[in-house]
């Protein structure tokens, strides 16, 4: 279920609209009244995984005032006026859908910042630490500011109950937000910070994209015989939307150019433009009754544009701002905090096989430190040398995951080998000084311990599949790796890379778990 779940996230720009014709279909043929009573349930599993995996941690740290001021300055004053202004041009007539369609409209102004405005400014190699406060920020003051905002603004075309709309968004932004810093809590307390971040947060995002295919689905569904009667609403959704981020784009690049150095300024583009639909659709659905579903309309096909106008925004970064300058790598370096020191334990380990040459895999956890005790063991008995190898994630598949598209075509192969080999060489020094940091107390421990900084292998791509190849590839004999967990949990993990090494490599492999 989780491979549909990780596709639906990497392929929203065709999900969406897939799920968006299926409701029209199943509308059209069926009742769809009785979907109604999904809408609260979707809503929150929509929303809720988003707010698991937001990072709220750093959000006071950093010298970036000006850029974050200027950045919600943007988002508060001048793109709600943006909407209000493109919604008095294209969204008036007499028949009442076209006011909700401006009131959907200007829900997209006043909600700035989702999940994938850190994505997005990372593939980019903005400043990432900038783009998570953006996000924070951008959804507190969002959430508190649209009820007053879409009375202000939207009061005279629509009835807008600003009770409703801050009861809605308690239910459906707050109370998920508190939920999801509890179950962050929670799951860094139970396993460990390390394996919270890369093995278990990595599960939630897949089911926000879920749930807005579904709420898409929805929405649809019950408009789909008004819209089969009169097609031609669709294209008149479109036209503001897509002139709603052009102009965005433009003024946040002359902007980003004139203010802001080029990683600061990728982050306040994709701090504006990347606005938070999924709250929207949840205020939509939710606070507005059976009008709702007008609303959510709009917003739905929003997503599409939206996606999709960012990666191509993406292909033209370094016309916009120019190329990343040597020194100025920070959205691609590896987290010098994830790179921990390799401890041994000093009891060896005998086995009776012939062994020329082994592969240690390594991705820092703890297990695999103690794993480098059985590597160095088998390595001193056979007179063996040991190979420390370890995979860097591939940009490009990093960064889809988080935006909910695959971003595969939108740079050649010689712009993604160039971005990987950047994380690539970081790695190899990262690796290397804690290497010698460590190899005193290594000598002490086995004084014959074969490992060696210079045999050291770093690629980047998929874990299981860079493992398995170099093993076959370079002749090893044996493979060493860490398992990352205890019990049920540990059972799931394993499946993901020790596991899958294991089914997949013809060379044989240890997989080393602490007692």
């Amino acid at each position: 279920m989780f491979k549909l779940l990780s596709f639906i996230q990497k392929n929203m720009v065709w999900t969406i609209p897939g799920s968006m014709l299926l409701g029209l279909f199943y509308g059209y043929l069926f009742n769809a009244a009785p979907l109604k009573q999904f809408i609260v349930p979707v809503t929150f599993i929509m929303v809720y995984p988003m707010m698991v995996s937001l990072n709220v941690k750093n959000v006071l740290k950093g010298q970036d005032g000006k850029l974050q001021l200027v950045t919600q300055m943007i988002n508060f004053i001048l793109i709600p006026l943006v909407v209000f202004f493109i919604g008095k041009l294209f969204l008036t007539g007499n028949d009442p859908k076209f006011a909700l369609w401006a009131v959907g409209l200007f829900l997209i102004g006043v909600l700035p910042t989702s999940g994938m405005t850190i994505s997005w400014t990372g593939f980019a190699k903005g400043n990432k630490e900038a783009a998570i406060k953006m996000v924070v920020f951008g959804l507190v003051i969002g959430s508190l500011a649209a009820p007053i905002y879409t009375k202000l603004f939207m009061g005279t075309t629509v009835e807008v109950n600003m009770v409703d709309m801050f009861k809605e968004i308690a239910t459906f932004v707050f109370l998920p937000l508190l939920a999801g810093l509890l179950t962050q809590f929670l799951g860094k307390k139970k396993y460990g910070v390390k394996v919270w971040n890369e093995r278990i947060q990595v599960k939630f995002p897949p089911f926000s994209a879920l749930g807005v295919a579904l709420i898409a689905f929805l929405a649809m569904s019950l408009k789909a015989r008004q819209i089969i009667a009169n097609p031609g609403d669709i294209l008149t959704i479109l036209i503001p939307l897509i002139l709603f981020y052009l102009i965005s784009y433009i003024l946040l690049t002359i902007a980003g150019r004139l203010l802001f150095k080029r990683e600061d300024a990728i982050a306040m583009v994709f701090g504006v433009v990347m606005r938070d639909l999924s709250i929207a659709l949840a205020i939509a659905m939710t606070a507005f009754g059976k009008e709702g579903m007008t609303i959510a309309l709009l917003i739905s096909l929003a997503y599409v544009v939206q996606i999709q106008s960012a990666a191509w925004y993406v292909r033209f970064i370094d016309f916009m701002f120019g190329p990343v300058q040597p020194g100025d790598e920070t959205a691609s370096e590896p987290r010098k905090a994830e790179v921990e020191k390799i401890s041994v334990l000093d009891q060896p380990v005998s086995m009776a096989m012939d062994i020329k040459k082994i592969l240690f895999a390594t991705d820092f956890s703890e297990t695999a430190r103690y794993a480098v005790k059985y590597a160095c063991s088998i390595g001193n008995k056979y007179g063996a040398p040991v190979y420390t190898m370890h995979v860097v994630p591939d940009v490009l598949d990093e960064y889809s995951s988080g935006t909910g598209i695959d971003l595969s075509h939108t740079v050649d192969e010689k712009k993604r080998n160039e971005l990987n080999q950047k994380n690539i060489e970081a790695a190899k020094i990262e690796i290397r000084e804690r290497m010698r940091a460590t190899s005193q107390k290594i000598l002490e421990q086995m004084p014959h311990c074969p490992l060696s900084e210079d045999r050291t292998i770093i690629t980047a791509g998929h874990p299981v599949e860079e493992i398995v190849k170099t093993a076959r590839d370079q002749k090893f004999d044996l493979i060493i790796m860490g398992t990352h967990g205890h019990g049920e949990f540990e059972e799931m993990v394993l499946g993901s890379t020790a596991g899958g090494v294991i089914l997949k490599s013809k060379v044989p492999v240890l997989v080393a778990r602490p007692s």
